[in-house]
């Protein structure tokens, strides 16, 4: 699916971008270092549905750099994003499932 994906993020620290977001290593990470919110943009080609997002945070080695909030927002375009789904963390360490379709499909 990545060839049909463009990403992007608000900001980063140098050496920390979209790259390490998507390294497959959990030693690794974004880091933002522009104002609040964070965002990271996933852009389709086409029309897509998504059941499930997965994340992995660490609260442990992050303390207050790790999300308190995620929110999963849809649309044809930056214009008009609804959110679709929010999760609430809370000292959350390792992987962390957001359910799109009601179901967890794994």
């Amino acid at each position: 699916m990545s060839k049909k994906v463009a990403w992007s993020v608000s900001s980063c620290k140098l050496g920390n971008g979209v790259s390490t977001l998507r390294d497959d290593n959990t030693d690794t990470y974004w880091q933002s270092d522009g104002a609040q919110p964070h965002l990271i943009n996933i852009q389709f080609q086409k029309k897509v549905k998504l059941q499930l997002v997965v994340l992995y945070v660490d609260f442990k080695l992050d303390e207050s750099y790790t999300p308190s909030k995620i929110s999963i927002r849809a649309g044809d375009g930056f214009h008009n994003l609804k959110e679709v789904k929010t999760m609430e963390l809370v000292k959350p360490t390792g992987w962390v499932s957001l359910s799109l379709s009601g179901n967890d499909p794994r």
